[in-house]
């Protein structure tokens, strides 16, 4: 492990080198991918730091330590999908304890919440009002918790993450952030106030749509033990090759977060006032409700663009109808896909709960990637003419 003091790093150098230092044994420049499910002891209990695979790996701890880095972290624990490393953190919590988030989470995250947790005594309560003021009318003395995105899945709101913080820690409860859609290159929430960040890896870290792999981030080490306890305690880790891959993905993600958000810019502005579309959102548009709030929080609007249809059967018909543009579940990899939320990704939310918050029947997300611009702007116009 290496002990070189990287804090100066700009974000790129970090995302490339740390956790990543040559081989000690062949000095390979690549790090070769550690396969072994268990580590030989001198004697028992002296190991060179590490026992059993579900405990720790090489190639597991040199992802962790990127991640960390790139984040503003003092530690990280990797998981095996997104959903595994919210659980774990809402694990930490006991019955009695309640969890406070904005109303627009991930579908599996609400599944997580309501249909998980809850029956073990952990309440969830939900706001749709992203002012501060109204999470402080919400928070209580049992509040342990505060969960957001930001920007949000799928209507991309944006909530002011240091105000949070603030209300969170007035009655000694922890601020969480996803901050899987705005990725490190773009936004880092520990340093905006929050406690824990989390990732879905699959998404824009992994960034190529062949790994599914999760992360909490902490700015405090003491958070760290009890999440790191339930990783081993659960088991629910990643493989090495998938740690590999992760990591194979996070040196190209500065420059993937450039091109992702110069597209979705573009698009944006291509289908803005589009006769069959009702709202085109994006964070860093001048008409979009936390554009301002967006600009202080983040570096570049992201890939992410979500599209309302006048008509429900329309989206149907537009989803239909793509060609460039995958229709598929998950969104951050290189190649560009489009999902109907109400029907894929947040289908388990119920459905008035689901379209009282927005996600109609007619909202379909844009996750842009990095192909030719015109190519997907040509895709997009065929795809809208026939819906």
């Amino acid at each position: 492990m290496s002990t070189m003091d990287v804090s100066g790093w700009g974000f790129a150098t970090k995302a490339i080198h740390v956790g990543q230092e040559p081989d000690p044994t062949s000095s390979a420049t690549v790090p070769p991918i550690n396969l072994s499910s268990t580590f030989t002891q001198s004697s028992p209990g002296k190991h060179k730091g590490y026992e059993y695979a579900r405990s720790g790996n090489p190639t597991r701890g040199g992802l962790e330590r990127c991640l960390a880095a790139i984040e503003g972290g003092v530690a990280c624990a990797s998981f095996a999908s997104g959903s595994a490393a919210s659980a774990a953190i809402i694990a930490t919590l006991s019955p009695g304890d309640k969890v406070l988030a904005y109303g627009d989470v991930y579908g599996g995250t609400f599944r997580l919440l309501k249909k998980v947790f809850e029956k073990y005594g952990v309440t969830p309560v939900f706001t749709d009002d992203v002012a501060p003021a109204a999470f402080a009318n919400l928070i209580d003395d049992k509040t342990k918790l505060l969960w957001l995105e930001s920007p949000t899945n799928p209507l991309l709101r944006c909530l002011d993450i240091s105000a949070l913080g603030r209300i969170a820690h007035q009655v000694g409860a922890k601020l969480v952030v996803d901050n899987t859609f705005a990725t490190p290159a773009l936004q880092t929430p520990l340093a905006l106030g929050a406690d824990y960040v989390v990732h879905s890896t699959t998404k824009y870290i992994g960034g190529h749509s062949d790994v599914i792999g999760g992360a909490v981030i902490v700015k405090e080490q003491a958070l760290m033990e009890q999440v790191a306890f339930l990783q081993n305690a659960m088991g629910a880790v990643p493989g090495p090759f998938d740690c590999y891959l992760q990591q194979r993905g996070i040196k190209t993600l500065s420059i993937r977060m450039e091109r992702h958000s110069a597209n979705a810019a573009k698009i944006t502005e291509h289908l803005a006032g589009h006769r069959k579309l009702s709202a085109v959102v994006y964070p860093f548009s001048a008409d979009h409700p936390d554009h301002e709030l967006a600009k202080r929080q983040m570096c570049d609007g992201g890939g992410m663009v979500t599209i309302v249809f006048k008509e429900n059967a329309a989206a149907i018909r537009f989803c239909e109808s793509i060609k460039v543009f995958s229709l598929a579940e998950s969104l951050g990899g290189v190649e560009s896909l489009v999902c109907h939320p109400a029907i894929m990704t947040h289908a388990s939310i119920p459905k008035e709960i689901r379209e009282a918050r927005g996600v109609t029947d007619g909202l379909v997300r844009l996750s842009v990637g990095i192909e030719d611009i015109a190519d997907l702007i040509a895709d997009l116009d065929q795809a809208l003419d026939k819906a």
